[in-house]
């Protein structure tokens, strides 16, 4: 298998990228061939194409569908996505809208809405209901109205949009120079034991699963980006803890790949294997609560609780908060029931 790893995707919103460095024992084969052997649900016309497009390089430089990988060769491949003209179309969208003024929106994201189009979500994301809503909003570097920072398509919570070009820019280099803060709260598995503690490690593209990310360490750091997660415990229940944390990096899955990373997935997480029974026992009692938690919560436990930011044109610091949602919130209550039952 060889080392597989996303380019970084925000540099050309317009395209899918991927990169592989093929391994010293890989025989000599076509490239189309080699392609269609690493890279899952992905037919062959559509490699054939981005060969005949121009769009598969080796080392650089553009190649052939005959072109035979070697060893160490350095293979880049970019699939077009739809055009931003037809992905970003005006939709009648509810948004629960925490603040508002001239410069700047504050949003409270519902679980299961995507924050911005892309491959396989074209529509009904928050950016579609943004622009029925708000005309002119700026784009960011990647051609994105509004939009400063963003959170996963399951994971609830506060997010900034900017109205203004001013905004824009103001907020994105808060973002960039550490200067905001985003509070998360996580129900995490196993008991962690620390009451607070940092998670410093390089996160990147998962080698083996394209759609999960994790850490890379040591002699390998250079494949991820920097990241740093401050967690602190806000509640323990035995075999779950409730805990809160502090982002100082915003990467992709970050505080999903970093709790993962010190032994305390998130409670059902499907995509990092939190949907299994993690910790406790082997009753089938304790199996159906588990189950029954999953009923309520049927996603990974994440919400982004609070955020504060400099506003761009007053320079007042404003800090807003939400509330837990109600399936996080039931999950909990359901586990500190557990866990008062258990002490007894």
């Amino acid at each position: 298998m060889p080392n597989i790893s996303d380019l970084d995707t925000q540099d050309d919103e317009l395209y899918e990228h991927y990169a592989f460095r093929v391994e010293k024992g890989q025989q000599s084969i076509r490239v189309d061939k080699y392609l269609m052997n690493f890279m899952e649900n992905v037919t062959r016309s559509k490699i054939q194409n981005a060969v005949k497009d121009g769009f598969v390089f080796v080392n650089g430089k553009s190649v052939k569908a005959s072109y035979k990988v070697k060893p160490n060769d350095y293979v880049t491949v970019k699939f077009e996505h739809p055009t931003h003209e037809q992905l970003l179309v005006a939709e009648d969208i509810p948004i629960d809208i925490v603040y508002e003024d001239d410069d700047v929106l504050v949003v409270n994201k519902p679980a299961g809405m995507v924050v911005h189009p892309g491959h396989g979500n074209y529509s009904g994301t928050l950016i579609n209901g943004l622009i029925y809503h708000f005309e002119n909003l700026p784009n960011n570097s990647s051609n994105r109205p509004g939009l400063v920072h963003r959170i996963d398509k399951d994971t609830t919570g506060l997010l900034v949009v900017a109205k203004t070009e001013l905004a824009m820019t103001h907020l994105s280099n808060q973002f960039a120079e550490k200067t905001s803060e985003r509070e998360y709260v996580a129900l995490v598995w196993g008991n962690v034991e620390e009451d607070e503690g940092t998670i410093e490690g390089n996160i990147g593209r998962h080698p083996k699963n394209r759609l999960q990310n994790t850490v890379y360490e040591g002699e390998d750091a250079y494949k991820g980006k920097p990241a740093v997660t401050h967690y602190k415990v806000i509640e323990r229940f035995g075999y779950v803890t409730l805990v809160s944390c502090r982002l100082e990096t915003g990467r992709t899955h970050q505080i999903r790949v970093h709790m993962k990373h010190i032994g305390h997935t998130l409670f059902n997480d499907e995509r990092y294997g939190g949907e299994k029974i993690l910790k406790g026992t082997t009753f089938t009692k304790y199996k159906q609560f588990i189950s029954n938690c999953f009923k309520i919560l049927p996603r990974q436990a994440l919400h982004a609780k609070s955020l504060g930011f400099e506003h761009p044109s007053t320079g007042k610091f404003l800090r807003f908060t939400t509330e837990i949602p109600k399936d996080i919130q039931s999950c909990i209550e359901k586990w500190r029931s557990y866990a008062k039952h258990q002490d007894n």
